[in-house]
């Protein structure tokens, strides 16, 4: 049969074994567009006064619209501006509001970036990313956090008359779900805030994995910082595979979250029925796969799939190459040498910015080992893809498809039970009874 995986903005199609486990979401039909969806969820709340109505007992000072960075595929185009008109329409001037960019670790968005995204309120309304390493952007929380650290949040935030945060819910790799009070924490936080959130001991701690939120140290740790300065009201998306609108949910932070988080389980975690010997997974294609950082993922997603000495076949764009500069430099220090990485963050005072990307990489060389942790790209030179701890394969352009059918090819020519998840990491599979 043949089965269609994302690929940057383009598709790679592969022929698998009828015998195939195939891993994918099942979400229903959207029932309106998006536009129609979100208002809805904005005036049929949940445990919360609809919009228009909590809009009218603001506190003085700016509302503040907290939306997610180019690295999440939400159709903000789509739906902003009757979210904004909705604003509007409760007696908030255009001057007042503001959309702060929730970038957490992230680079800052480009103009083009946030035309296409955010469509025309990109021009008409005022639009600030968050940067985590402007000292002078944050202002400290009275209280400490789940984990008992200093709170530092962006001082724009903080201080709106009205905090309304969106987002994307979808399994995450280290925090459960995404959404909700991720656009809070890391999404607004300072670097020295992060680092608990993404420190060695919780992202060592089995419960930080896809869907899982109780007991889950990123999930307490976010939580409890988004509570020391809650939104006013919440809004979060939930998409298909093409990228549409099919349920939004509004309202109560925690509330409002939770019943985002039980329908995207329900729908995008399917239980593995057996683990196969060859697990092929995508990084989800654009733009989730621009940077290596980002398809990092996809490798650790697909891991309750596969069985323990088993192979792993991921691919990525990378069109955007590694990441960041501190996590090019972090995989090329450690290159083939992640049980070192591993030893090294558990220091005291040691922290890289980036380091928990490898370290939910370092799952993965757990599980399968470096030579049987395959990445394909045409983004990324041979060179640089020696340097990422896995067998990299460097693909000329526009020849991807078929140097994943290759090694595809091989591993059912010897035998292998093979498994695929066409969605990448916004499909995970869990072992049961998880």
């Amino acid at each position: 049969m043949e089965v269609t995986f994302p690929y940057g903005k383009d598709d790679v199609t592969l022929r698998v074994p009828d015998g195939a486990l195939v891993y994918d979401s099942r979400f229903p039909q959207p029932a309106a567009d998006a536009a129609e969806t979100v208002l809805n969820a904005l005036r049929e709340p949940i445990a919360a006064a609809p919009l228009r109505e909590a809009l009218a007992a603001r506190r003085p000072g700016p509302v503040v619209v907290v939306v997610s960075d180019v690295t999440r595929p939400i159709p903000y185009a789509r739906f902003l501006a009757g979210l904004l008109a909705e604003i509007e329409a409760a007696g908030v001037a255009r001057d007042e509001v503001t959309l702060l960019v929730a970038t957490g670790m992230h680079r800052s968005s480009t103009p083009a970036e946030r035309e296409a995204m955010y469509g025309d309120a990109a021009q008409e309304f005022r639009v600030i990313d968050h940067d985590a390493a402007d000292g002078a952007a944050f202002v400290e929380l009275p209280g400490r956090s789940w984990s008992g650290s200093r709170v530092r949040l962006n001082r724009l935030y903080v201080a709106a008359g009205f905090r309304l945060v969106t987002g994307l819910v979808e399994p995450h790799f280290m925090a459960g779900f995404s959404g909700g009070r991720k656009a809070v924490c890391p999404g607004l936080c300072s670097l020295e805030t992060i680092r608990s959130f993404h420190g060695a001991d919780f992202l060592g701690n089995p419960l930080a994995r896809n869907a899982s939120l109780s007991g889950n140290p990123c999930h307490e740790e976010a939580l409890s910082i988004a509570r020391m300065a809650p939104p006013d009201f919440s809004l979060n998306v939930v998409l298909n595979r093409r990228r549409e609108v099919v349920r939004a949910f509004a309202g109560d932070l925690e509330k409002a979250h939770d019943a985002a988080c039980r329908f995207v389980r329900k729908c995008a975690c399917p239980t593995v029925s057996a683990e196969a010997d060859v697990v092929v997974t995508s990084s989800g294609g654009h733009p989730l796969d621009g940077t290596f950082y980002q398809c990092v993922k996809g490798l650790v997603s697909c891991l309750p799939a596969v069985r323990r000495g088993g192979a792993v076949i991921s691919f990525g764009a990378c069109d955007e190459g590694v990441g960041s500069p501190e996590y090019a430099e972090l995989m090329a220090t450690y290159a083939g040498r992640w049980r070192d990485f591993l030893a090294d963050i558990r220091e005291p005072g040691a922290f890289t910015k980036d380091q928990w990307e490898l370290q939910l990489h370092a799952r993965a060389l757990e599980k399968v080992g470096e030579d049987n942790l395959h990445f394909v790209s045409d983004g990324l030179t041979r060179e640089v893809l020696a340097r990422l701890s896995l067998h990299g394969h460097g693909a000329a352009a526009g020849s991807v498809g078929s140097e994943v059918q290759e090694l595809l090819d091989r591993a059912v020519a010897s035998g292998s039970k093979v498994a695929v998840i066409p969605e990448g990491p916004y499909c995970a599979p869990l072992a049961p009874g998880t």
